[in-house]
């Protein structure tokens, strides 16, 4: 019996890391998808809020932020708005990251995520690059590309998804650096613990090199996130003005992707 006993303790040690990863890797992969809904939608409310304001980084940005806040921070239920509605906590939480970066994150050793170092998206506007025969004709057919077409707006997003499950984000984030190119693990194992890790760079990365080079730098300082890209594009309903084109990459003040 104490040898049995003693085999059955040695197996679960082996096994029990393994069999808590399933778990908890499976709602990981459940709140990355969700999370990619909110960012496919965060898109589209950008892309329709820079159609309606003549191709504005401001508020393209805060559209793109609300839409994408409930897989950034759990809002409703705040204890510090007791008797406040939902409209009211969803204000209070938008306050804290309205500037798009990760300061009002509260994840486990985010310590260092602040001010002008960690944007929750990036918003990048391909198209157009508007001239002055766009912006008085904004709303007429305009030969583009061989053929005759509406000025249209045409925004891709990377969303700077945080992985908020313990164990599945290190795990998740070690995976997902040697499957994109960024980073081999050849250490310990956590899955398996009697053996070595094999989780070698791929060859041929899937990422542009800054985005590579931001998650590379994230993961460094220890904060779990997967950037997750999306793409969206409406015809323009307002002339775009020519002084929000200066540059096509829209960010909170003071960054610099």
């Amino acid at each position: 019996m104490r040898r049995e006993s003693g085999q059955a303790a040695v197996e679960t040690a082996l096994t029990l890391p393994l069999v808590l990863f399933v778990i908890l890797g499976c709602l990981q992969l459940f709140l990355l998808s969700q999370a990619r809904l909110f960012a496919q939608y965060g898109v589209f409310q950008a892309t329709r809020v820079g159609s309606l304001n003549h191709g504005a980084c401001t508020p393209m940005t805060h559209a793109a932020i609300l839409s994408v806040l409930p897989a950034v921070h759990s809002f409703l239920g705040d204890r510090t708005l007791p008797g406040a509605s939902a409209g009211e906590q969803l204000g209070q939480a938008f306050g804290r990251f309205r500037d798009n970066h990760y300061q009002g994150y509260k994840g486990a050793g985010w310590t260092s995520a602040g001010a002008a170092t960690e944007a929750l998206v990036w918003l990048v506007r391909e198209q157009p690059a508007p001239t002055v025969a766009d912006v008085v004709a904004f709303d007429q057919p305009l030969p583009r590309a061989g053929r005759t077409e509406p000025l249209r707006l045409e925004v891709r997003m990377i969303f700077w998804a945080p992985l908020r499950i313990p164990f599945a984000d290190w795990v998740f984030s070690r995976i997902a650096a040697a499957r994109l190119g960024i980073e081999s693990y050849t250490s310990q194992d956590p899955l398996m613990l009697t053996r070595t890790a094999n989780w070698e760079a791929n060859p041929r990365p899937s990422l542009d090199a800054r985005t590579a080079d931001e998650l590379r730098r994230r993961l460094a300082r220890g904060h779990y996130m997967f950037p997750i890209e999306v793409s969206s594009t409406m015809r323009m309903m307002t002339p775009p003005r020519l002084s929000e084109f200066a540059e096509a990459e829209c960010s909170a003040p003071g960054f610099t992707p």
